[in-house]
Protein backbone atom coordinates (compact mmCIF):
# COMPACT_ATOMS: atom_id res chain seq x y z
CA UNK A 1 0.00 0.00 0.00
CA UNK A 2 1.63 3.17 -0.94
CA UNK A 3 2.32 6.00 1.53
CA UNK A 4 -0.20 8.94 2.31
CA UNK A 5 1.25 12.29 2.67
CA UNK A 6 -1.36 14.97 4.20
CA UNK A 7 -0.67 18.44 3.41
CA UNK A 8 0.14 20.63 6.49
CA UNK A 9 -1.30 24.62 5.98
CA UNK A 10 1.48 26.37 7.06
CA UNK A 11 0.50 28.57 10.64
CA UNK A 12 2.09 32.28 10.47
CA UNK A 13 4.48 32.44 12.19
CA UNK A 14 5.47 29.51 10.14
CA UNK A 15 4.95 31.78 6.78
CA UNK A 16 6.80 35.05 8.47
CA UNK A 17 9.67 32.25 8.94
CA UNK A 18 9.62 31.16 5.57
CA UNK A 19 9.20 35.17 3.97
CA UNK A 20 12.06 36.08 6.14
CA UNK A 21 14.65 33.18 4.63
CA UNK A 22 12.86 33.62 1.36
CA UNK A 23 13.85 37.62 1.73
CA UNK A 24 17.26 36.89 3.00
CA UNK A 25 18.00 34.87 0.00
CA UNK A 26 17.09 37.25 -2.53
CA UNK A 27 19.08 40.14 -0.35
CA UNK A 28 22.24 36.85 -0.61
CA UNK A 29 22.01 36.47 -4.19
CA UNK A 30 21.09 40.70 -5.11
CA UNK A 31 24.61 41.18 -2.59
CA UNK A 32 26.47 38.78 -5.02
CA UNK A 33 25.25 40.22 -8.73
CA UNK A 34 25.61 43.94 -7.91
CA UNK A 35 29.50 43.23 -7.11
CA UNK A 36 29.54 44.78 -2.98
CA UNK A 37 30.86 42.44 -0.55
CA UNK A 38 27.57 41.29 1.06
CA UNK A 39 27.46 41.12 4.70
CA UNK A 40 28.03 37.87 7.27
CA UNK A 41 24.51 38.05 7.60
CA UNK A 42 23.38 37.95 3.61
CA UNK A 43 26.68 36.05 2.57
CA UNK A 44 24.89 33.43 5.20
CA UNK A 45 21.66 33.55 3.92
CA UNK A 46 22.99 32.98 0.22
CA UNK A 47 24.80 29.93 1.26
CA UNK A 48 22.02 28.29 3.40
CA UNK A 49 19.56 29.43 0.50
CA UNK A 50 21.61 27.16 -1.84
CA UNK A 51 22.14 23.87 0.60
CA UNK A 52 18.99 24.82 1.42
CA UNK A 53 17.09 24.46 -1.61
CA UNK A 54 19.01 21.73 -3.05
CA UNK A 55 18.34 19.57 0.18
CA UNK A 56 14.64 20.61 -0.26
CA UNK A 57 13.82 19.69 -3.95
CA UNK A 58 15.96 16.37 -3.42
CA UNK A 59 12.55 15.99 -0.30
CA UNK A 60 10.05 17.58 -2.57
CA UNK A 61 10.90 14.88 -5.15
CA UNK A 62 10.73 12.40 -2.89
CA UNK A 63 7.14 13.79 -1.28
CA UNK A 64 4.13 14.90 -2.22
CA UNK A 65 5.43 18.50 -2.05
CA UNK A 66 6.85 18.43 -5.46
CA UNK A 67 10.47 19.69 -6.69
CA UNK A 68 9.73 23.40 -7.04
CA UNK A 69 7.73 23.72 -3.45
CA UNK A 70 10.47 21.26 -2.04
CA UNK A 71 13.40 23.62 -3.63
CA UNK A 72 11.34 27.06 -2.34
CA UNK A 73 10.73 25.65 1.43
CA UNK A 74 14.47 24.12 1.56
CA UNK A 75 15.54 27.47 0.21
CA UNK A 76 13.52 29.69 2.50
CA UNK A 77 14.64 27.08 5.81
CA UNK A 78 18.54 27.41 4.50
CA UNK A 79 18.55 31.09 3.98
CA UNK A 80 16.55 31.59 7.83
CA UNK A 81 19.62 29.29 9.11
CA UNK A 82 22.31 30.74 7.13
CA UNK A 83 20.87 34.34 7.86
CA UNK A 84 20.93 33.40 11.90
CA UNK A 85 24.60 32.32 11.54
CA UNK A 86 25.97 35.20 9.52
CA UNK A 87 23.52 37.60 12.24
CA UNK A 88 25.60 36.31 15.20
CA UNK A 89 29.29 36.41 13.05
CA UNK A 90 28.03 39.90 11.44
CA UNK A 91 27.28 40.08 15.26
CA UNK A 92 31.09 39.27 16.72
CA UNK A 93 32.58 40.76 14.06
CA UNK A 94 31.05 44.58 15.25
CA UNK A 95 31.92 43.49 18.81
CA UNK A 96 35.65 43.34 17.47
CA UNK A 97 35.73 46.36 15.73
CA UNK A 98 34.03 48.27 18.51
CA UNK A 99 37.04 46.86 20.71
CA UNK A 100 39.67 47.95 18.38
CA UNK A 101 38.05 51.28 18.37
CA UNK A 102 37.98 51.99 21.96
CA UNK A 103 41.44 50.48 21.73
CA UNK A 104 43.00 53.05 19.30
CA UNK A 105 41.17 56.12 21.08
CA UNK A 106 42.59 55.20 24.11
CA UNK A 107 45.84 54.93 22.92
CA UNK A 108 45.37 57.74 21.10
CA UNK A 109 44.29 59.57 24.52
CA UNK A 110 46.91 58.40 26.50
CA UNK A 111 49.39 59.64 23.83
CA UNK A 112 48.06 62.62 23.74
CA UNK A 113 48.24 63.30 27.63
CA UNK A 114 51.84 61.99 27.90
CA UNK A 115 52.75 64.66 25.35
CA UNK A 116 50.96 67.58 27.56
CA UNK A 117 52.45 66.53 30.23
CA UNK A 118 56.46 66.33 28.68
CA UNK A 119 55.09 70.13 27.28
CA UNK A 120 54.04 71.02 31.06
CA UNK A 121 57.52 69.69 32.56
CA UNK A 122 59.76 71.31 29.80
CA UNK A 123 57.81 74.55 30.65
CA UNK A 124 58.03 74.58 34.25
CA UNK A 125 61.64 73.59 34.01
CA UNK A 126 62.70 76.60 31.86
CA UNK A 127 60.79 79.02 34.33
CA UNK A 128 62.68 77.18 37.30
CA UNK A 129 65.62 78.01 35.45
CA UNK A 130 65.23 81.69 34.47
CA UNK A 131 64.10 82.23 38.26
CA UNK A 132 67.55 80.57 39.51
CA UNK A 133 68.86 82.80 37.02
CA UNK A 134 67.93 86.06 38.21
CA UNK A 135 69.16 85.09 41.93
CA UNK A 136 72.75 84.64 40.16
CA UNK A 137 75.07 87.53 40.38
CA UNK A 138 77.80 88.56 38.44
CA UNK A 139 80.64 87.68 41.02
CA UNK A 140 79.48 84.12 41.38
CA UNK A 141 79.09 83.51 37.63
CA UNK A 142 82.76 85.28 37.65
CA UNK A 143 84.19 82.97 40.19
CA UNK A 144 82.31 79.48 38.38
CA UNK A 145 83.96 80.77 35.15
CA UNK A 146 87.13 80.92 36.71
CA UNK A 147 87.32 77.54 37.72
CA UNK A 148 85.82 76.19 34.87
CA UNK A 149 89.10 77.88 33.29
CA UNK A 150 91.67 76.52 35.74
CA UNK A 151 90.00 72.79 35.56
CA UNK A 152 89.80 72.99 31.80
CA UNK A 153 93.70 74.12 32.15
CA UNK A 154 94.82 71.20 34.15
CA UNK A 155 92.67 68.65 32.09
CA UNK A 156 94.72 69.84 29.08
CA UNK A 157 98.14 69.56 31.29
CA UNK A 158 96.89 65.77 32.23
CA UNK A 159 96.14 64.96 28.95
CA UNK A 160 99.80 66.13 27.34
CA UNK A 161 101.44 64.05 30.17
CA UNK A 162 99.29 60.72 29.42
CA UNK A 163 100.23 61.34 25.92
CA UNK A 164 103.65 61.93 25.83
CA UNK A 165 104.10 58.81 28.31
CA UNK A 166 102.46 56.59 25.80
CA UNK A 167 104.66 58.26 23.23
CA UNK A 168 107.99 57.54 24.81
CA UNK A 169 106.44 53.67 25.87
CA UNK A 170 105.86 53.22 21.99
CA UNK A 171 109.19 54.74 21.26
CA UNK A 172 110.96 52.03 23.69
CA UNK A 173 109.38 49.19 21.87
CA UNK A 174 109.72 50.45 18.83
CA UNK A 175 113.71 50.34 19.59
CA UNK A 176 113.24 46.92 20.85
CA UNK A 177 111.66 45.29 18.60
CA UNK A 178 114.04 47.23 15.64
CA UNK A 179 116.88 45.58 17.93
CA UNK A 180 115.98 42.15 17.75
CA UNK A 181 115.31 43.07 13.92
CA UNK A 182 118.25 43.97 13.19
CA UNK A 183 120.64 41.59 15.76
CA UNK A 184 118.61 38.58 13.65
CA UNK A 185 119.44 39.66 10.23
CA UNK A 186 123.13 40.44 11.69
CA UNK A 187 123.04 36.53 12.68
CA UNK A 188 121.95 35.76 9.34
CA UNK A 189 124.43 37.66 7.24
CA UNK A 190 127.08 36.23 9.09
CA UNK A 191 125.99 32.71 8.68
CA UNK A 192 125.42 33.27 5.07
CA UNK A 193 128.39 34.87 4.33
CA UNK A 194 130.82 32.37 6.54
CA UNK A 195 129.30 29.61 4.54
CA UNK A 196 129.87 31.14 1.18
CA UNK A 197 133.48 31.40 2.37
CA UNK A 198 134.04 28.06 3.49
CA UNK A 199 132.45 26.94 -0.07
CA UNK A 200 134.98 29.41 -2.25
CA UNK A 201 138.27 28.28 -0.60
CA UNK A 202 137.32 24.28 -0.72
CA UNK A 203 137.10 24.00 -4.12
CA UNK A 204 140.56 26.32 -5.17
CA UNK A 205 142.59 23.88 -2.54
CA UNK A 206 141.05 20.86 -4.18
CA UNK A 207 141.84 22.28 -7.43
CA UNK A 208 145.59 22.80 -6.35
CA UNK A 209 145.96 19.28 -5.26
CA UNK A 210 144.87 17.74 -8.54
CA UNK A 211 147.23 20.06 -10.40
CA UNK A 212 150.10 19.18 -8.13
CA UNK A 213 149.41 15.28 -8.45
CA UNK A 214 148.99 15.81 -12.10
CA UNK A 215 152.36 17.50 -12.29
CA UNK A 216 154.16 13.81 -10.38
CA UNK A 217 152.24 11.48 -12.92
CA UNK A 218 153.46 13.25 -16.05
CA UNK A 219 157.24 13.52 -14.51
CA UNK A 220 157.45 9.73 -14.04
CA UNK A 221 159.04 7.93 -11.10
CA UNK A 222 162.36 9.22 -10.05
CA UNK A 223 165.93 7.59 -10.48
Amino acid sequence: MAPTFVAVKPQPALKKIICLGAALAVAGLAGCSSGVAPSSTVSGAGKGAAIGGLGGAVIGNNSSMGTGAGLVGGAAAGALVGGIIGMVQDAKDRKEQDRLSQERAYQQERARKLQDEAKQKAAMDEELSIAQGFQISDLELGEAQKREAVANEQLKALREERAAAMARKKALDDAHDHTLAAEAEIARLQEELARLKGEGTGPKATGTGSAAAAAGTAAGPGP
